[in-house]
């Protein structure tokens, strides 16, 4: 299974080694020479201790729903013209009359996924009578810029946009929430896969509005992943030897789960499900082990489906069907 994981990892032949950049500027409006380790030293700080500020959501007034296509511009303007409109689409259940309860599922793909990942999850959830809202993420399909050829933008060996891009992610997940609620939705999931997952469980650690979450394929830091997966190794080449794991880590503090999870007492009790792979090496199994032995020491409301596959095998037959019947038959009981 390993052997294979290395496989699907090695087919693409566009990864680019990006040269290593602080990035001061996307998480800074004025720069004046400080020294990057203090600052972002402070950026932590300053996040942790009033994350409800970072991840906070300005009022979004102009969605626009065309066919099955959602549009609205970003909370977040980056130098990406085409990365700031916000893009999502609308899978709409068929809906009984008499029924109080509108149930929708707010959805992540993994990262560079293309336009047709997790429609068929959206199906499935539409045929249980649940809505679905499939969000692309940031630098993602219309969302990339010209000289990307992948979405290099939201994980890259650039520090600053790293954090600015998942802040972004996280601001456009709370966006579509509030169109859902606007629609007359009144119990909302999430799911996300992947780098979907991290975002997703950093919206649902934000947003109490949020019923439950499914995260499928799950790990604590940011910066271990980045490090240690072998569907980042390129990433981690462009770092070199200018930081060190602990000093990433420590930057990437605001955009990582972990810290996160004693956030969830603060909150409703909300059912949540982790999914993991035994054999992924992209999220490597020891770092979900982590999370999950995180959550389950907070006594949180948790439950735990282990697949016996890999993270790219994960998305091929049959343990698709495995994973996709995980996470549809959490929200047919949950949700």
């Amino acid at each position: 299974m390993h052997a294979r994981e290395r496989w699907y990892s090695e087919r693409d032949t566009n990864r680019i080694v990006r040269p290593f950049e602080w990035g001061a500027s996307f998480i800074r409006e004025h720069v004046n020479g400080d020294d990057p380790r203090d600052l972002f030293r402070e950026h932590t700080r300053e996040v942790m201790a009033r994350s409800e500020e970072f991840y906070a959501l300005p009022q979004v007034t102009d969605y626009r729903l065309d066919g099955e296509l959602l549009t609205w511009t970003s909370a977040i303007r980056t130098p990406s013209a085409e990365n700031n409109i916000a893009r999502a689409r609308f899978f709409p259940a068929p809906e009984k009359q008499e029924s109080e309860v509108r149930r929708a599922v707010l959805i992540l793909p993994q990262w560079n996924a293309d336009s047709e990942s997790h429609v068929a999850l959206c199906r499935v959830l539409n045929r249980l009578g649940i809505s679905a809202l499939r969000l692309t993420l940031p630098y993602h399909e219309a969302r990339r810029p010209p000289e990307l050829e992948r979405a290099d933008y939201l994980v890259s060996s650039n520090i600053g946009r790293t954090i600015q891009s998942v802040r972004q992610a996280v601001l456009d997940a709370r966006s579509a929430v509030s169109w859902l609620l606007a629609r007359g939705y009144n119990r909302i999931g999430i799911q996300g896969t992947s780098i979907g997952s991290c975002t997703a469980f950093l919206t649902y650690a934000h947003d109490e509005r949020i019923a439950m979450g499914v995260f499928n394929h799950v790990s604590g830091y940011f910066a271990d992943v980045v490090w240690h997966g072998i569907s980042t190794r390129h990433v981690r080449e462009g770092f070199g030897e200018a930081v060190t794991l602990e000093e990433l880590r420590e930057c990437w503090l605001p955009i990582s789960p972990i810290p996160f999870i004693p956030r969830l007492l603060q909150l409703r009790p909300r059912p949540m499900r982790f999914i993991a792979a035994r054999y992924d090496l992209t999220f490597p199994a020891n770092l979900s082990r982590e999370v999950i032995a995180e959550a389950r020491r907070h006594n949180l409301p948790l439950d735990v489906a282990w697949l016996p596959c890999g993270h790219y095998t994960s998305g091929e037959k049959p343990w698709v069907y495995l994973d996709g019947w995980k996470m549809a038959a959490f929200f047919k009981k949950h949700l």
